[in-house]
């Protein structure tokens, strides 16, 4: 699939999942969406995230929530 588009460093942000080359947590792709806000304004206030690194990054989201095993998945988290 290529480079990697996600980042987990320690030493970056405390290991925090980053998208990869920035500093900027993939939690915070979701944040703006859950706000309201479009792709075009999350890429404005991240200019160091590609659209590329978005698109794959709410690929990989889609494939999780449509996975079979979603459900274990789910119920573990609540």
């Amino acid at each position: 699939m290529g480079a990697s588009v996600i980042s987990v460093n320690p030493n970056v942000l405390g290991g925090t999942p980053v998208f990869e080359g920035t500093r900027v947590p993939v939690e915070t792709l979701f944040d703006h969406l859950e706000s309201g806000l479009s792709l075009e304004v999350f890429l404005e206030d991240f200019p160091s995230v590609s659209k590329d690194q978005v698109t794959r990054v709410l690929e990989m989201a889609g494939r999780v929530v449509s996975a079979r095993n979603f459900q274990e998945l789910y119920e573990s988290t609540t």
